[in-house]
Parts: C-alpha cells; sequence; structure tokens
C-alpha cells in the first residue's frame, strides 16, 4: 500500500475531538439534561480546553481529570443544574466516550501503510487508558502519551516532544492530526521543529477527511 503522506512516517492523533466524542458523555444524560444538553456540551469543552491554557501559561499543573471537573462544576452552575449525580454520572461517562466511526479502520489502514500510530493528549494516563480499552484500539497504536509525563498542558513544545522522543522519529516525519485549534499553536518558537499538525473544522474528528485512507494536509497544516 502507497504511504498517504510523502516523508511522513508516523500519524500523532490528539484524543478529544479527534478519535473520541466527547459529546457522547452529555449525550448520555439526555434524559435528564433535555434542552440543556447542547449548551452544557459547549460550554464543559470550551472551559476544559481553557483551563488547560491558562494552566500552561500560569505554570500551574493539575492533571485532566481535575480539569475536567471544574469545568463541569462551572457548567453546570452556569446553566443552574445543582445536581451532584448528575455530576458523578456525567464524569463517569468521560471514561467511556465513544469512538468516531471511522477511527479503527482509518488507523488499520495506516499500520497497514507502514506508518506509526500514537495518542498524544492532555489526558491523564488513566482517562486514556480506559477511552482506548473501550474503543478497542489499543494494538492498532504504537504509543498512548500523556502530558502527564511533562507536567505541562498543550501547546508547551515539551508536550510535542515526547512524540519524536518515543516514536524515535525525526520531529519533520511526523504529521500531528487534531481537530482541536488550540492545541496548534506553540507556546514558543521552538516548538515549530517538533511535528507536523493537520487541523480540521473544529468538533468534527480528523480522521473523517481520511474515509478514502488517505489522510490529506488542509490548507491551515502547519510543520512543528
Amino acid at each position: 500500500m502507497a504511504t498517504p503522506l510523502p516523508g511522513i512516517r508516523a500519524c500523532v492523533f490528539d484524543a478529544y475531538g479527534t478519535l473520541f466524542d466527547y459529546a457522547s458523555a452529555a449525550a448520555g444524560c439526555r434524559d435528564v439534561l433535555g434542552e440543556r444538553l447542547g449548551p452544557l456540551t459547549a460550554l464543559w469543552r470550551d472551559k476544559q480546553l481553557q483551563y488547560t491554557w491558562l494552566r500552561a501559561l500560569q505554570g500551574r499543573h493539575a492533571d485532566f481529570w481535575q480539569v475536567t471537573g471544574d469545568a463541569l462544576d462551572f457548567a453546570l452552575e452556569t446553566l443552574g443544574l445543582d445536581h451532584p449525580p448528575l455530576r458523578a454520572r456525567l464524569m463517569d461517562l468521560y471514561l467511556s466516550l465513544d469512538v468516531f466511526p471511522e477511527v479503527p479502520v482509518m488507523l488499520q489502514r495506516l499500520k497497514g501503510a507502514g506508518l506509526k500510530t500514537a495518542i498524544l493528549s492532555n489526558g491523564s494516563p488513566k482517562m486514556l487508558d480506559a477511552v482506548v480499552r473501550k474503543a478497542g484500539i489499543a494494538e492498532l497504536l504504537d504509543a498512548v502519551l500523556s502530558v502527564e509525563l511533562v507536567g505541562v498542558y498543550k501547546p508547551h513544545p515539551k508536550v510535542y516532544q515526547l512524540a519524536v522522543d518515543h516514536l524515535a522519529i525525526p520531529a519533520g516525519a511526523i504529521s500531528f492530526q487534531s481537530s482541536n485549534h488550540g492545541t496548534l499553536t506553540p507556546l514558543q518558537p521552538s516548538a515549530c521543529a517538533s511535528c507536523g499538525a493537520t487541523a480540521t473544522a473544529r468538533g468534527r474528528s480528523a480522521c473523517r477527511a481520511s474515509r478514502t485512507t488517505r489522510l490529506r494536509r488542509s490548507r491551515s497544516s502547519r510543520r512543528w
């Protein structure tokens, strides 16, 4: 099989919103949330990302499980949803997010093309292990890397260096796929040497563009 991306030896994926549908957590509580399902999903995710950026900038790290809980608390309070059992249920569901349906086949095709594959995520090891096991894609990944290894969130350069070091592949031969635009802006110019990036419309799986077995570079693609 031909290599999908010339010169690329590894595809590294963001997890949430790219491989796994973060909206599926709130969707699992549709019976309680009703018309507030959409607003909760959006606000929870927005605050989750904002809190990681703030913590990265301020050097005040806490793992993604705490950040996810803090963001959920803000969203629930803002929407007037003071319901402890609902909070517990939503957090549990975040450990069993749905994988986007095209992901397993896409990973199989990349592996068949001789590429290494990995996840590089803000998620804590516990969170990533749970969603990867539920999706049944562990054997299709060469590595599952958490920012906890360096103690800082994306887009700090140290995070992207993890992929280079663990895969033992030069930065220029790695393509990073993310549906989250906030992970594509390095904090320092030195981060531009870390890995390649392909961004898609926010909220879509980055692999949806790969239905025909190829991962295309989008107009927003950057080489890091």
